[in-house]
């Protein structure tokens, strides 16, 4: 008797992504109707959206009823969309997500849930032999994106090629063990996820990914870098014996992180449908 597909959810993190969301939440729920046995859902998870995305995502839903909305009026990052969104674990089998801009396209997500029998977390990988890059990043940010790996290499020991590619898959069981962990609401969130299943044992599996480099991104190379090294650098001392010495300093950090116009590690959210 043949095994039934995992129920399978998938998240979509957005900003401000109304000229751009459409196509791609259709893609995936024609593409996962056709080409996937099991439930599939996917919950767009809006993050102080002042433009017209929920209208975009509440379009799309009427055509395909596997589309749903999570709005949080409140810009809470990207890390802390997916943190909310994790929150829906306990309903599926499997719990992914990739980026608003379809820069991962449906048949190279189905690649990684495929995946999930050999590993309790799944990631791509737009680095390793066999990976599929169709547009590759400006040379500023792939230097900028390989001597950040370096730099989370040397604080973290994750041994992973591309912490920061949009498109993960996990076990229900994993997200559930370690999402008390989880607080970093940037984009640096990808570090927090992936050293607290280390941490935890969860074994984690890096496959080459089909990536298309998207125009438009959120990241700017500045103030937003910044942020990010912060998180990391933030996270890391989490993690170390001297961080209650550092309590005294906490009204500085948050300075810090409104100076750089960045999500703050969040204590937690509540939320808003």
């Amino acid at each position: 008797m043949l095994k039934a597909a995992p129920d399978l959810l998938l998240l979509i993190p957005a900003y401000n992504e109304e000229q751009r969301i459409e196509p791609v939440l259709r893609d995936y729920a024609r593409f996962f109707r056709q080409n996937y046995a099991g439930k599939f859902k996917i919950v767009v998870v809006l993050n102080g959206c002042v433009d017209g995305t929920l209208g975009v995502v509440r379009r799309a839903a009427a055509d395909f009823p596997e589309i749903s909305a999570l709005d949080f009026p409140a810009p809470i990052g990207k890390g802390g969309a997916l943190i909310e969104g994790l929150k829906l674990a306990p309903t599926t089998d499997l719990i992914g997500y990739v980026d608003a801009d379809g820069a991962t396209a449906p048949v190279a997500f189905l690649d990684l849930v495929r995946h999930c029998d050999q590993a309790d977390c799944v990631i791509g990988s737009r680095w390793l032999p066999g990976s599929i890059l169709h547009q590759s990043q400006s040379k500023q940010r792939q230097v900028f994106s390989r001597l950040f790996h370096v730099f989370v290499q040397f604080l973290f020991r994750l041994n992973i090629t591309d912490t920061q590619c949009g498109a993960k898959v996990m076990r229900r069981e994993a997200v559930e063990k370690i999402h008390s962990a989880l607080r970093i609401a940037d984009v640096a969130f990808d570090i927090n996820l992936l050293f607290s299943l280390k941490r935890n044992g969860f074994r984690i599996l890096e496959v080459p990914t089909e990536w298309t480099d998207k125009l438009g991104s959120k990241i700017k190379l500045n103030k937003g870098a910044l942020g990010i090294i912060l998180s990391v650098v933030r996270l890391r001392l989490f993690y170390s014996p001297f961080y209650p010495w550092l309590r005294p300093l906490r009204p500085l950090e948050a300075w810090i992180y409104r100076k750089l116009r960045a999500p703050q590690p969040l204590p937690g959210l509540t939320s808003e449908k």
